[in-house]
């Protein structure tokens, strides 16, 4: 089985261990070299070739923006993950647009913590679930307010979908618009999927980054 190669960059060590012996555990993954300075993070990964690094976005003394910045131009092949606790969503667009392709809450479960890992190794790009609907929902309300009409004539939105796309500007969960709608939830994410797709915003988080480039006064 080909294991996922990771780098682990935290500050606390007692953190980075474990975070460490964890991922170890799983048959699956491989944690190829840990620091506790960001300013190595690149010659690091250079000479290891992670697939996926996991990245402290509190460490001291660098600018961790450049850091994801400099992974891109330099390994696009390796995919960066941001860890923190509670940040806002001006700090996790200004991540993704630095190139990251995730986030993990620091105080995510081991499963949500693992899958996230999984999924961007795959070439999938994650959020938080609590900052995701945040984000889709401010977007939609942007797209509603200052282009009404594109959704409906250019975009071509199914009746159901135009539905849909009110609900979630509304706030509203995807088991609420389910059980608003007495349709099933992987229905609901059925439709979120081809509104994202009608709108060539192919993820959640290139939904956030096209968002932070409007102005939405």
């Amino acid at each position: 089985m080909k294991k996922i190669r990771i780098l682990v960059s935290e500050d606390n060590r007692v953190l980075r261990d474990g975070i460490t012996a964890m991922l170890n555990g799983e048959t699956d993954m491989r944690v190829v070299a840990t620091i506790g300075s960001g300013n190595s993070v690149l010659l690091k990964a250079g000479r290891t070739r992670p697939h996926v690094i996991l990245l402290d976005v509190s460490l001291k003394n660098y600018n961790e923006l450049s850091v994801v910045q400099s992974v891109r131009n330099n390994l696009p092949g390796v995919k960066v993950i941001g860890m923190g606790f509670v940040p806002s969503q001006s700090d996790i667009v200004e991540f993704v647009e630095a190139g990251a392709a995730g986030f993990i809450m620091k105080d995510a479960t081991v499963k949500e913590f693992l899958e996230t890992i999984r999924s961007v190794a795959q070439g999938a790009r994650v959020l938080p679930p609590s900052l995701t609907n945040s984000l889709f929902s401010h977007v939609v309300q942007f797209s509603i307010k200052k282009r009404p009409g594109t959704i409906a004539s250019a975009v071509r939105m199914t009746n159901r979908e135009r539905e849909i796309i009110v609900l979630i500007s509304d706030g509203l969960s995807n088991k609420q618009i389910a059980d608003r709608l007495n349709i099933a939830t992987f229905t609901v994410k059925s439709h979120v999927h081809n509104i994202l797709e009608k709108l060539a915003l192919h993820s959640r988080l290139q939904i956030a980054l096209h968002s932070s480039n409007e102005d939405v006064s």
